[in-house]
């Protein structure tokens, strides 16, 4: 009983497939819907695995038996510009590419030179007496010593100043007993006395406080104080008490060291890029981390004939008084300054030859190759002319291998339209 029903199992399936065989024969296939087969990807040219600038137009092998690398049409991206490179997040993070962005600012020849501070010649008074005399007693007796405009500095005997209070004295009295004269020209006269008698004073720098004190004493005095005419530091002082003194006797030498000079000596290649009113950064060892601002007031028209460079004074000003003049200097002048240009860090240019180019991050993960025209190079960054505007984004590192691998595929590019002129 078991064996007639395997056999009836045996012919039922023999059946179906049978059945289902002339099924699919019978049955009309639909060609709209069915995909098309894929074209076969016909290589561009191999290239070696180590090396992509070493290529071949037919399978090769390597010096060390390596298969050459296929490379087809849409790896060397002929339907963008020539030398456009697409590279993978992952590999652009092992290769280390990093951008930065172009943008408008300014920038400046860099020259750096040393010097030393000086004063401010237009600030030093040298004071002389205006009669000979001998000097009482000495009220600002030592150098480094900061005095006020108008500060007594010293008192001084002179026959003559004594002579000229005793002028003074009798034309007040004249004047007062002929004020009240019934002829005009005595009156005028007396006044005029006084006048010039007061003008002698003051033109022999008696202080007005001592006229003022004459006129209520009518008693001349034996000594005249001399005053500071200028704020500053007393630097000279060329006499002392009980010394004959005269107009050529140079009594005190007051610097005012709110300003300072600096000069700065540059070297006779750098001399072109400065120009009077650059700016000009300014350090010393004796305020460490402290900068000085000044501006560039004049360049010597010579040079120094021991060391062959040309001095420049630069102007700071120096409230605190802490720069010390014949202290030296290291000065950074920022020189033939260009204001709103395009600048790029420096380290993003790929240089061959005479040309130079960056690469311009398109798209993420596509960079483009752009030929520049570069301009001032200074402090690590340089000027585009042409070729970049601002804001675009500039590959900064890993731009090397990413210049052999846009070389690469231009030279790909151009075989490709080399065969396709040759086809017929």
């Amino acid at each position: 009983m078991s064996s007639k029903l395997t056999i009836a199992a045996i012919l039922l399936l023999v059946a179906g497939v049978t059945a289902g065989y002339w099924l699919a024969r019978s049955t009309p296939v639909d060609t709209s819907t069915a995909s098309p087969a894929e074209p076969e990807r016909v290589p561009l040219y191999y290239r070696h695995p180590m090396n992509p600038t070493v290529t071949s137009p037919v399978p090769a092998k390597g010096s060390m038996g390596m298969d050459y690398i296929p490379v087809y049409a849409s790896e060397a991206g002929t339907d963008e510009l020539a030398g456009t490179v697409s590279i993978d997040p992952v590999v652009q993070q092992n290769i280390g590419v990093r951008t930065a962005k172009a943008e408008l600012a300014s920038l400046s020849h860099t020259v750096r030179a040393v010097g030393r501070i000086g004063y401010d010649e237009t600030r030093i008074t040298k004071l002389h007496p205006k009669v000979e005399g001998w000097i009482e007693e000495l009220f600002v007796d030592t150098t480094g010593e900061q005095v006020e405009k108008d500060t007594i500095l010293l008192s001084l005997y002179s026959p003559r100043l004594v002579a000229s209070q005793r002028e003074y004295v009798l034309a007040l009295k004249n004047n007062e007993t002929l004020k009240n004269s019934p002829v005009e020209d005595i009156r005028r006269g007396a006044e005029e006395l006084v006048q010039s008698s007061r003008t002698r004073l003051e033109l022999f720098d008696v202080p007005e406080h001592q006229i003022r004190e004459l006129e209520a004493s009518l008693a001349p005095q034996k000594t005249l104080h001399i005053h500071s005419p200028a704020a500053g530091i007393v630097t000279r002082i060329g006499a002392r008490e009980g010394q004959h003194v005269s107009p050529a006797t140079e009594l005190y030498v007051i610097a005012d060291l709110s300003r300072v000079w600096a000069y700065a000596h540059i070297f006779e290649y750098e001399l072109p890029w400065v120009k009077v009113g650059d700016e000009a950064q300014m350090t010393l060892a004796a305020r460490p981390g402290q900068v000085f601002h000044g501006q560039v007031a004049y360049i010597y028209p010579y040079a120094e004939s021991k060391t062959r460079t040309v001095k420049v004074r630069i102007e700071f000003d120096n409230p605190s008084l802490a720069l010390k003049p014949e202290t030296f200097v290291e000065i950074t002048v920022q020189a033939s300054k260009q204001e709103s240009v395009t600048v790029i860090p420096s380290e993003a240019v790929v240089r061959s030859g005479s040309e130079a180019q960056v690469f311009v991050v398109r798209s993420p993960g596509k960079f483009e190759p752009r030929k520049v025209e570069l301009g001032l190079q200074s402090g690590g960054r340089v000027i585009v002319l042409k070729g970049v505007v601002p804001g675009e984004e500039i590959v900064t590192s890993a731009q090397f291998l990413i210049d052999s691998e846009s070389k690469l595929r231009e030279a790909a590019a151009k075989m490709t339209e080399i065969g396709a002129s040759d086809a017929p």
